[in-house]
């Protein structure tokens, strides 16, 4: 199946901690019909994501932190705990995940796996995410965590049984944390 685009408009609605776009275009289809498409589209720039975790104590270390959005649709205090994770800016994806780990958990990661790359929500939001996992264990904290200047993270060092269980109850509903844990479990990382 192949389609023909055709940008009719692409208008700036936006420009100021990313990029909201108005966009236009004529979509024909692989029988030739022509449909006309007006989306907003929001461009973030790229991610990165990791799960550090630990076969040995049988845990994951993952960050809670306050997100506006979630608070706007109907999280109470708006902290929602998930995986360390950052924009890339101008860093490889792996530069930038051992960065934001040192930055948000305290641990300097050694051996970072990069296991797949997902866009999580592209209906709308350009961001492709990188996701990585990585062996922890206590000689490797640097710091205590909690972000830089702006942030205010909290470090959770949990059971990897009480996390599962906490996606489970609704607890944990960051998308890029239950991918990562339930790659874990079913890669057998943690056996």
């Amino acid at each position: 199946m192949s389609f023909n685009i055709e940008i009719i408009k692409d208008k700036i609605l936006s420009d100021n901690y990313f990029v909201l776009r108005n966009i236009t275009y004529d979509l024909t289809r692989s029988s030739g019909e022509v449909i006309r498409h007006k989306r907003e589209v929001y461009d973030r720039g790229n991610g990165a994501t990791i799960l550090l975790y630990s076969p040995a104590k049988q845990s994951v270390v993952l960050v809670r932190q306050f997100r506006v959005a979630t608070w706007v649709n109907g999280n109470q205090d708006g902290r929602l705990i998930e995986t360390c994770a950052g924009l890339l800016d101008d860093d490889e994806p792996e530069d930038c995940i051992r960065k934001e780990a040192v930055e948000e958990t305290g641990y300097e990661v050694r051996n970072v796996r990069k296991v797949f790359e997902l866009y999580m929500s592209p209906g709308g939001v350009t961001e492709l995410v990188h996701f990585f996992i990585a062996e922890y264990d206590d000689s490797q904290r640097a710091n205590a965590g909690g972000g830089v200047e702006d942030e205010d993270i909290e470090v959770l060092e949990l059971p990897f049984a009480q996390a599962l269980m906490m996606v489970k109850n609704g607890e944990i509903r960051d998308g890029k944390a239950v991918i990562l844990l339930q790659y874990l479990q079913t890669a057998g990382l943690m056996d």
